[in-house]
This record gives structure tokens, sequence and C-alpha cells, in this order.
């Protein structure tokens, strides 16, 4: 539950047991969560929470989700909203995503999609929240242990990835050899610093770096990483 600690949630609905069973999930899940239950109350709310993303029903007395979905957008702060609704009609859908929405989903759904959704809006809104990070060709996914390189996820052991991560993350800068073990290997390392040259001798493989022109070698200092 750690890995969505700080992203807020907020859930708008009238109807009471729908917002306690998403609250209940999503809180659950990790994610610190606020409920409104129509949708002047939800801007209010909104203004004082910042949301990173809003569930929000379409159908609701007085202020109805698409005036609450205008409202919250034009608050000025980035927002995912994804609009429920109990009607499949194109029309709908037409006019929650012009007026600000990100997506849509019609009840009845699964908590299951619901989440799977929630994520793909956090991954394309807020990356940072979720542990990625974007180098040039380079994409970190910490929650994930994935390093993308070039559109493609890379297969590396935990300690490769550990060592690409802190190369990327460190790019431009040179890297020696001991301050390589004392990251990745920690401290307590008894072994022999030519571990250092195994691993980065597997990862260029696995870059297809084979002039080492993206892990440059620098003779009596260490290793550099050079991104485009």
């Amino acid at each position: 539950m750690n890995t969505v600690k700080g992203i807020r949630i907020m859930l708008v609905d009238d109807e009471p047991h729908i917002l306690q069973f998403l609250d209940i999930g999503l809180t659950n899940e990790g994610f610190e969560i606020r409920t409104a239950p129509d949708g002047m109350s939800a801007v209010t709310l909104a203004q004082e929470f910042q949301p990173h993303v809003v569930i929000l029903d379409v159908m609701m007395p007085g202020v109805d989700g698409f005036e609450a979905c205008r409202m919250i957008k034009k608050l000025g702060f980035n927002v995912a909203i994804i609009m429920l609704t109990a009607k499949d009609e194109i029309d709908d859908r037409v006019k929650g995503l012009t007026l600000g929405a990100d997506d849509y989903m019609v009840k009845p759904f699964s908590f299951d999609e619901l989440l799977a959704r929630i994520q793909a809006r956090l991954r394309n809104q807020f990356p940072s929240l979720l542990g990625e990070v974007v180098h040039g060709p380079f994409q970190i996914d910490d929650l994930r242990k994935e390093i993308t390189y070039q559109q493609k996820v890379l297969e590396l052991s935990p300690t490769e990835y550990e060592l690409l991560k802190f190369m990327v993350l460190n790019h431009g800068i040179v890297l020696s050899k001991s301050k390589i073990l004392d990251k990745v290997w920690s401290y307590d390392f008894g072994g022999e610093e030519n571990i250092v040259e195994v691993y980065i001798r597997s990862i260029r493989e696995k870059l297809n770096d084979k002039e080492h022109r993206l892990i440059r070698t620098l003779r009596g200092a260490g290793y550099r990483i050079d991104l485009p």
C-alpha cells in the first residue's frame, strides 16, 4: 500500500453505498480518500483537497457531474477526472470529454477495472507519483523495478536494475567503482571491485552498447552514462 502513499482521490456520488464501497476499496489500496455526496460539495472540497484523481458520477441532483467536471477543471490545478454513468450513451461520453473529463466508465463496473483506469490516469498525468522517471530514452519504473530503454523493457537482474538506475539518475557524472559499490552493493560489500566491470559488461550487452557510446569507461576514473 505504501506504493501510492500521498496520492489523493476524491469520490463523488449521491449513492451512499457506492461511496462506501469505493472508499473502503481505495483506502485499502493506500490512497488518501475524500468523498462528496453531490456536485456542489465536490467543487468546494476539490478547492481544499486538490485531488490527483476525481471519480465523478454523472447523474446527480442539482449540480450534475458534467457541470461539476467543468467547474473543477476551471479551478486550475492538475487533476484527472473519471466520470461514471449508468448510461452507455455516446453523447454522454462526448459531452463529458468535451468538458474536460479524462476517462469514462459505465456502471456497473468492476473494482479492478476502476483501479486500472486510475493507475492509467496517474501514469499519464502524474508519473512521478508512481515512481516513474524519464531520462532521455530511459524510463525507470521503481514500482515494477523495470527500466525501459527505447520503449523496450530490459530483462535485468535486481542488481543490474539498481546499477543501471543509479547510473541513469546520475547521467553525465563520472561514477567511480567505489562509489558504485557503496550505492549498489552497500558499504559492507566484501568482494572485489571488478564485480562492477562484470555487471557493466552485462548491461552493455542488454543495451546493445557494443561500442560503449552509451556507458563510457573513463580509464582510472570510472563510468559515465551519456544521454542524447
